[in-house]
C-alpha cells in the first residue's frame, strides 16, 4: 500500500465516521421534534446562542450540543461495590463495536483510477512506441485533435467504464482502483454478524458488574432479546444471498443495480430485518431492558456522565450502522435506477429507451450521495415507530421473536429455494421475463422518487398552512350537542 492509498483509507475512514457521527447527534434531536409534534408541545427550543443581543435557537439544533457538553461536565459516578474494570470497559465495548462494524459497508462503487475525470472524452496517448511510457491526457467531447505532438505513436479512447468486471490497475501510469469502503473484506455480511453480535456482551457486562439488582435484570433482559432477534436477523438473509449469490456487501448492490432491488426479490426478508433491527437497537416498542417504569433504566441505570453518554449515544450510531446495511441489502445501496457504471441506460428487456454516456467521476458521486440520502430516509422512518407503537409485554416480545419472526424468516429460505430452483429449470424464456419485471421495478423505484422529490419541494416552497384540528376531544363533542350549560357554584 503507497502513501495514496493510505490517504483515501484516512478520508474513508473520515466520511463514514463522520457521518455516524453527526447523523446520530441529529437523531437525538429527531426523536425529540418529532414526539413535540405528535404530542402537540413545543419540542426542544431552550438550547440558545446570544449574538449581538440576538437569540439563535435553530429549531432546537443546538441541543444535541448541550448534551455532548453536559456529559463531559457531569459527575462519573461508580458504584461502591462495583467491577471496576467491567464497569469501565462496558460503554467502551457498546461503543466501539459500532464504528468497527461501518468499515465493511460500501458507501459508493469501486472508483477506477485510470477514468477519474470530470468532463471531456480520455485518451492514452503513446510516446515512441508501445514499450515507451504512456502518458494520459483529457480533451473535450467532440474535439479530438487531428494532430498529435511530435513522437507519438499511437492513441486509444477510453470511451467509458465497463459496466461489469472490475477496473483495471497500472502502477506504472500511477492508477489503482478504490473501493469506496474502509476495509473490502471477502467474508462481507459474515464479519457484520460476527461484530454486531458483540454488542450483547457490552450489555450483559454493564448490568453484571453495576452491583444493581434492576441492572442486572435489564442485562438479562437485554442478553435474551439480542440473541432471540439477532438469530432473526441473520436468517432472514439467507434468502437474499442465495440470490445474490455473494455474502460480500459491494457485490450485492451490483447484483441489484444490474436486475431489481432486494425489496422487490426477498419482500419477506426486507419487513423481517427491520423488525429485527429495531429490536436489535432496543428501541421502543422492544426497549423492555431499559423500560424506565420498570427497571429505572436498566443495564446502565448506575451509569453517569460520558460513560451514560457512551450508551445513549451508541443507541443512535447503531440505528445509522443498522440503516447502513438496510440500505445496502434491500434498498440498492448506492444504485440508482437505470444508473449504470457507463452512464444512463433507460432499457426494459431488449428495448433501449435512453442511453447517455456520464463520465465515471459524477456516477460514483452521484451513487454515494445516494447512498447516504437513503439512510436518512431509513433512519427518519424508525423515528415515525419510535412514537408510533406501544411497548410491548417482555412474554410478547419474546413470543414475536421465537413464534412469529423466525418461523417466518425459516418459511421464507424455503420459499426462496424452491422458487429459485424452478426458476433456473425454466430455462430462458422465464430470465428473459424476469429481466424485464426487474426493469420495471426500476421503473417503479424512478416514478416513486421523483414524486417524493417533488412533494417535497412543493412543500418546502408552498404557502404554510395553520388549521386547528381538535380530534376526539370532550369540548369537540359538547360543541357538536349544543354546547355545556353553566351551573352556579355551590359550596
Amino acid at each position: 500500500m503507497n502513501g495514496i492509498q493510505i490517504l483515501f483509507t484516512i478520508v474513508k475512514i473520515l466520511v463514514m465516521v463522520m457521518f455516524v457521527l453527526n447523523l446520530a447527534a441529529i437523531l437525538t434531536w429527531a426523536d425529540r421534534r418529532q414526539s413535540s409534534m405528535i404530542q402537540d408541545r413545543i419540542g426542544p427550543n431552550r438550547a440558545v446562542i446570544k449574538i449581538f443581543g440576538k437569540e439563535l435557537r435553530l429549531a432546537g439544533l443546538l441541543h444535541p450540543l448541550a448534551d455532548g457538553l453536559k456529559f463531559f461536565t457531569k459527575e462519573d459516578f461508580m458504584p461502591p461495590n462495583a467491577d471496576r474494570l467491567l464497569f469501565a470497559l462496558a460503554p467502551m465495548m457498546a461503543m466501539g463495536m459500532v464504528f468497527t462494524l461501518v468499515a465493511t459497508i460500501p458507501f459508493g462503487d469501486t472508483v477506477c483510477g485510470n477514468q477519474f475525470r470530470l468532463f471531456g472524452d480520455f485518451w492514452t496517448v503513446h510516446y515512441g512506441g508501445f514499450d515507451q511510457a504512456d502518458k494520459l491526457i483529457t480533451v473535450a467531447s467532440g474535439q479530438v485533435p487531428t494532430t498529435w505532438p511530435a513522437g507519438v505513436s499511437h492513441w486509444t479512447l477510453l470511451d467509458g467504464v465497463e459496466r461489469w468486471g472490475t477496473c483495471a490497475s497500472d502502477a506504472r501510469r500511477g492508477y489503482f482502483p478504490i473501493d469506496l469502503m474502509v476495509a473490502p473484506l471477502g467474508v462481507g455480511i459474515l464479519f457484520v454478524f460476527a461484530l454486531s453480535g458483540q454488542g450483547i456482551i457490552g450489555a450483559a457486562i454493564a448490568g453484571w458488574s453495576s452491583d444493581n439488582k434492576f441492572s442486572l435484570m435489564g442485562a438479562l433482559r437485554a442478553a435474551s432479546q439480542m440473541v432471540s432477534y439477532e438469530v432473526t436477523l441473520g436468517m432472514s438473509l439467507i434468502g437474499a444471498m442465495m440470490i445474490y449469490g455473494t455474502v460480500r456487501l459491494d457485490d450485492m448492490v451490483r447484483w441489484q443495480q444490474d436486475h431489481a432491488w432486494g425489496i422487490f426479490v426477498q419482500p419477506l426478508a426486507f419487513f423481517l430485518f427491520f423488525a429485527a433491527h429495531v429490536a436489535e437497537n432496543k428501541r421502543i416498542p422492544f426497549d423492555l431492558p431499559e423500560a424506565e417504569s420498570e427497571l429505572v433504566s436498566g443495564y446502565f441505570t448506575e451509569y453517569g456522565g460520558m460513560k451514560f453518554g457512551m450508551f445513549y449515544f451508541a443507541e443512535y450510531a447503531e440505528v445509522v450502522t443498522g440503516s447502513m446495511l438496510l440500505v445496502t441489502i434491500f434498498l440498492g445501496g448506492w444504485a440508482l435506477p437505470f444508473f449504470h457504471r457507463d452512464g444512463l441506460l433507460v432499457q426494459f428487456g431488449d428495448t433501449t429507451l435512453v442511453h447517455l454516456l456520464v463520465p465515471h467521476v459524477w456516477i460514483t458521486v452521484l451513487g454515494v450521495l445516494a447512498f447516504f440520502v437513503k439512510v436518512i430516509v431509513v433512519c427518519w422512518i424508525q423515528v415515525f415507530v419510535r412514537w408510533t407503537l406501544p411497548r410491548f409485554r417482555y412474554d410478547q416480545l419474546m413470543k414475536l421473536g421465537w413464534r412469529m419472526l423466525l418461523p417466518a424468516s425459516l418459511a421464507n429460505i424455503l420459499v426462496t429455494g424452491v422458487v429459485w430452483l424452478a426458476i433456473a429449470k425454466a430455462g430462458t424464456a422465464a430470465s428473459d421475463s424476469l429481466r424485464v419485471a426487474g426493469d420495471i421495478t426500476q421503473a417503479i423505484v424512478a416514478v416513486t422518487i421523483a414524486f417524493f422529490v417533488i412533494r417535497g419541494i412543493i412543500g418546502l416552497f408552498g404557502p404554510v398552512k395553520h388549521e386547528r384540528n381538535v380530534i376526539g376531544s370532550s369540548a369537540d363533542f359538547a360543541a357538536k350537542r349544543g354546547g355545556t350549560k353553566a351551573s352556579p357554584m355551590q359550596a
